[in-house]
């Protein structure tokens, strides 16, 4: 009676023992899927991101001509539509890069063209805007430097 009681015991440690190593088994199992779950989900919205972002890109030519147009044809249809485009970009988290008049940062802009100032990398005229989206640089802008003049 006494080996029957140890044998059982012995089985009751080794099957809690085994319980315990499936139940292991089974948290591993879970966090790997809730792991790729979450990558899945982050993959997707990148790629959801990158769409948007070359829809975009395509989208900030006509912009540039509508800025173009607007300089030479007085129209409240045209500044509506650019006003509409412009809403559009930034309820989608596009923003304008503001650099006129500030140092030259070559990781915002580009330069086009040097040209005599007062003070040296200075920006003083942009040729083409440059936009971010999300935060992050979708074009960089093309703009003319100051150079300073020696008297």
């Amino acid at each position: 009676m006494i080996d029957d009681q140890k044998v059982k015991k012995d089985e009751v440690t080794k099957l809690k023992k085994e319980v315990e190593e499936y139940k292991n088994k089974y948290y591993r199992a879970l966090a790997d899927y809730q792991n790729f779950e979450k990558r899945a989900n982050e993959e997707k919205l990148n790629f959801e991101k990158a769409g948007e972002a070359k829809f975009i890109l395509k989208l900030l030519p006509v912009i540039d001509h509508i800025g173009k147009a607007e300089v030479f044809i007085k129209d409240e249809g045209l500044r509506i539509v650019k006003e509409s485009f412009f809403s559009f970009l930034k309820e989608t988290g596009v923003e304008e890069i503001a650099i006129l008049g500030k140092e030259f940062d070559p990781h915002l802009a580009e330069a086009i063209d040097m040209v005599p100032g007062e003070k040296d990398n200075i920006v003083v005229e942009v040729l083409r805007n440059g936009y971010k989206f999300q935060g992050k640089i979708l074009r960089v802008a093309q703009v003319k430097v100051s150079k300073k003049v020696k008297n």
